[in-house]
């Protein structure tokens, strides 16, 4: 019988790479709670109509790449293929929003049948801010500062880069599609297909082509910025001297849209060229109609979301010296029947007296040395040692296997949990 293996593009995630995982996921709760955010989670599995009103009918999310089955009940059903509209949805069934500004943070698995390659796979994890009822670029700009302190505290601030656009008002994007449209239709002989199919569907779309021979075309197309209103030029300008006031380094990029409906106003992409084909790391903007769109009050909202396996790649490329590991501070080597019972009791008491430590006990049997090998392995800082002589005498030895300067000790339980209490402080 063959042995059943994980589905394509849906990967697990070993102990050996999960300490990555708890050190990022860590410092994003850690920073949310910081910058007041409070998190909320949702379902996995939504209602297909909610990803095709809110992502938008004609995208390749909702065209392509969505998780779509039928429910018992006659439903269509989806795995959430991002956060955001189940997060709106969640807000507006519970009257969040109604409550006034709200400050979301969410993280977990979202699912997309894409062809899976580095960085880029068919269930992935993201963690996303979202701000409901704030219509000043102040929102934008936060949000924008949080990640650039989030970069500089994992110190990778040199290796990603920040790309900003407005898209204006709806008014400003339709008037946009119109020119693109006209543009596109005039050389329509170099469309490929997938561009042609865009044009009538979705031209923001047609400057997102990954296709060579598209390049040239895409380039001399008309730019977003002439065709602003004042207004949103004026909006534009605030937020970039936000930024350049907190010394975050930014490019313009004209061409950069998102791919998905409900963005207007800004949009931005901190990318890396260290991944290759698969450098963003984090987008998001603004998007102020969705809440509407959803049911809702028209509600200004801002938001971006962060793709975790990238940023995790792009840690490991960048500092395969500093990979975060899992210590173990107390290993108890244990021999004989009687060690080993009374082992397990001194563990659960230190662990109770000392929750602060890592404590592993030998379950495997074994001599004294190959349990010690086992420690060092392991990297913990102190053995705890149990035979017959300390049964006997009632007494526990201490060994320091990271200090070789130090001996071992041998006292009573209650002496050696003091003696840990300071060492460990």
């Amino acid at each position: 019988m063959s042995l059943l293996q994980a589905i394509r593009g849906m990967n697990d995630i070993l102990p050996k790479q999960t300490a990555w995982w708890q050190y990022v996921e860590t410092l994003c709760a850690e920073l949310a709670h910081q910058y007041g955010y409070r998190e909320i989670r949702f379902p996995l599995v939504e209602k297909t109509e909610l990803f095709k009103r809110s992502v938008g009918e004609v995208t390749d999310i909702v065209e392509k790449e969505m998780y779509t089955f039928p429910a018992r009940n006659g439903d269509s059903l989806s795995l959430r293929p991002e956060g955001t509209a189940g997060c709106v949805r969640a807000c507006l069934e519970h009257g969040l929003i109604a409550r006034g500004v709200q400050r979301l943070w969410y993280s977990g698995a979202m699912y997309r049948h894409e062809r899976p390659q580095q960085g880029r796979y068919r269930q992935f994890h993201q963690f996303g801010l979202e701000i409901y009822g704030v219509d000043s670029v102040v929102a934008e700009a936060e949000q924008i500062a949080f990640m650039w302190r989030f970069f500089n505290y994992l110190g990778i601030q040199d290796q990603v880069k920040l790309e900003l656009n407005s898209l204006g008002s709806q008014q400003c994007r339709q008037l946009y599609k119109d020119a693109l449209v006209d543009y596109f239709s005039g050389h329509s002989e170099k469309l490929d297909d997938d561009c042609a199919r865009r044009l009538t569907t979705n031209p923001l779309r047609i400057l997102d082509s990954k296709n060579p021979d598209m390049q040239e075309l895409v380039v001399n197309a008309p730019k977003f910025e002439d065709y602003l209103s004042d207004e949103s030029k004026s909006s534009f300008a605030k937020l970039r001297k936000i930024l350049d006031s907190f010394h975050i380094p930014y490019e313009l990029n004209s061409r950069l849209v998102r791919g998905l409906d409900y963005y207007s106003h800004t949009v931005y992409e901190w990318t890396t060229s260290e991944l290759g084909a698969q450098g963003t790391i984090c987008a998001g903007g603004r998007y102020d109609k969705l809440v509407e769109l959803l049911g809702g009050k028209p509600t200004s909202a801002v938001g971006f979301a962060i793709g975790i396996e990238r940023l995790i790649l792009l840690l490991q490329n960048t500092h395969k010296d500093r990979s975060p590991t899992v210590s173990v501070d107390v290993y108890f080597v244990l021999v004989g029947e009687d060690a080993l019972h009374q082992g397990l009791l001194l563990a659960e008491r230190l662990r109770a007296e000392m929750p602060q430590l890592n404590v592993i006990i030998n379950s495997q049997g074994g001599s004294f040395k190959s349990q010690f090998k086992r420690a060092d392995k392991l990297g913990a800082r102190f053995a705890l040692v149990l035979g017959d002589e300390e049964i006997k005498q009632d007494v526990i030895t201490l060994k320091y296997l990271r200090d070789n300067e130090k001996a071992q000790v041998t006292m009573a339980f209650e002496q050696v949990v003091e003696l840990l209490n300071k060492e460990a402080s």
